[in-house]
């Protein structure tokens, strides 16, 4: 896991008062990891714009153009000037190079942006966009210094923003290059240090990024275990049959040792799913809300649910009247689409608001859901995952467009629900489910058109 800063601004001052660094020190150490991006790339003698902002995000590009000096063609564009102190000293060593300040041309090999990191705080001018919008329509590779010109701290960005293959960021992650909005636009994100190792710069934060490290499968260790030990997973069956053996055939394959489909009728499922008409004694956790419909009335689902066994809500019963009744509960993961989170919002009268409205601030809304609800896991989808609990939060930023299609989330439902099944805790549970999910999809080596629910569960047994 990563540490996630709203700001790193305050950890940029720490490092100076604490360890002795200079922000020149740690522009240095900036172009330094920008030049390294570019030479592990590319080879020597290619053509390099530079695009730089006045401020020090410019200082930086105007750095690394020095480094790649006698290496590199390198071309740099100045469309504001040179005004922090940092970017005068850094233009002039440059100047005494006899590097100038040069138009954009018409062919680069790459593309840097070098105008304003992380410290936007307003609309880009009319210049600064129409600088952006030129260099986003030239080939070449494109490289953002710090953050992609246009994004703003909270992951909301412009409609000219910088389009960028490549983010190399200064310091700690910038919780907002994690945003589903920055996904368009950050490309690969790498970053870097600024003159001293991460663990003396960083301090502890509540939000997290997830990594492929901190995937921890539910494999089997004990040689004499039966399917006992593995838990009982029971899935609610509504309406739409399929979205709940979706769920369920996830859960038999991530683990747990039964899963039951619990219907009012008789209904068609796969032969290694079991089938009843009531809540089974050994049941150890239950998946409910895909596929739900209007199956079961407000009592029957009420008798069903009336235990202290951990459960998964998803979809329909994310806007069932009963909803109140559970978010009582202690031991409980909710698992909605934007679209249902607005709803959900809503009748638990935090907010009412529309999905853009949502999307530009999901960080947020997360918080203001888990601090009103602080027993319950929320894990709200979008193509970078938040998952949160009272005062921790989580992103996982694996997830893929190969996802976006219909059952992706009944599969993530069954592989949360068979891991409670299995005794885990619910904030594990929803971590390890989700990074599963997303793993699977991105090892699909198709079209990323093509897979469906069960191509997915597939893949998901391979990792």
């Amino acid at each position: 896991m990563r540490n996630l800063y709203l700001e790193v601004s305050s950890l940029d001052q720490r490092a100076v008062s604490k360890f002795g660094l200079s922000e020149e020190i740690m522009m240095e150490h900036a172009a330094l990891a920008l030049k390294a991006a570019i030479c592990r790339r590319f080879p020597a003698g290619l053509r390099v714009l530079i695009v730089c902002g006045s401020g020090n995000n410019g200082a930086d590009g105007l750095a690394l153009a020095r480094l790649l000096l006698g290496e590199y063609d390198v071309c740099v564009h100045l469309p504001f000037g040179a005004s922090s102190p940092l970017a005068q000293l850094q233009r002039s060593r440059l100047e005494a190079l006899e590097i100038n300040h040069t138009e954009i041309g018409n062919a680069y090999d790459v593309i840097v942006d070098a105008m304003f990191g992380s410290g936007l705080s307003r609309p880009l001018g009319p210049t600064a966009a129409e600088v952006i919008d030129r260099i986003n329509a030239m080939e070449g590779f494109k490289i953002a210094c710090d953050v992609p010109s246009g994004l703003y701290p909270n992951g909301t960005h412009e409609s000219h923003v910088f389009r960028a293959d490549l983010t190399v960021t200064m310091g700690g992650l910038k919780r907002g290059l994690f945003s589903d909005a920055a996904k368009e636009v950050a490309g690969e994100i790498d970053s870097c240090d600024l003159g001293v190792p991460r663990s003396f710069y960083e301090t502890p934060s509540s939000w997290q990024l997830l990594e492929e490290s901190d995937l921890n499968l539910p494999r089997r260790i004990h040689a004499s275990a039966h399917k006992g030990h593995y838990g009982h997973l029971s899935v609610v069956c509504g309406e739409k049959t399929g979205a709940a053996v979706i769920a369920g055939s996830a859960a038999l394959r991530f683990g747990a040792g039964l899963v039951s489909l619990i219907s009012n009728e008789n209904v068609r499922i796969p032969y290694e799913l079991m089938q009843s008409h009531s809540l089974p004694a050994t049941t150890t956790a239950i998946a409910v809300g895909m596929g739900l419909g209007s199956e079961f009335d407000d009592e029957e689902l009420a008798q069903l649910l009336e235990n202290e066994l951990p459960m998964v809500l998803d979809a329909d019963i994310l806007t069932h009247p009963i909803l109140a009744r559970l978010l009582k509960r202690q031991r409980i993961i909710l698992t909605p689409h934007p679209k249902e989170f607005t709803r959900l919002l809503r009748c638990c009268e935090i907010a009412d608001i529309d999905v853009d409205t949502l999307q530009n601030d999901r960080f947020g809304y997360a918080e203001r859901f888990c601090t009103a609800y602080p027993n319950a896991v929320l894990v709200l989808k979008g193509s970078n995952v938040i998952i949160g609990h009272h005062e921790r939060f989580y992103v996982n930023p694996h997830g893929t467009v190969a996802l976006a299609k219909g059952g992706s989330g009944d599969v993530l439902g069954g592989l949360i629900g068979a891991l409670l099944a299995q005794g885990y805790e619910p904030l594990d549970a929803a971590v390890q489910g989700s990074l599963a999910h997303t793993f699977g999809a991105k090892s699909w080596d198709r079209g990323n058109y093509a897979l469906t629910p069960f191509d997915l569960i597939e893949r998901i047994t391979h990792l």
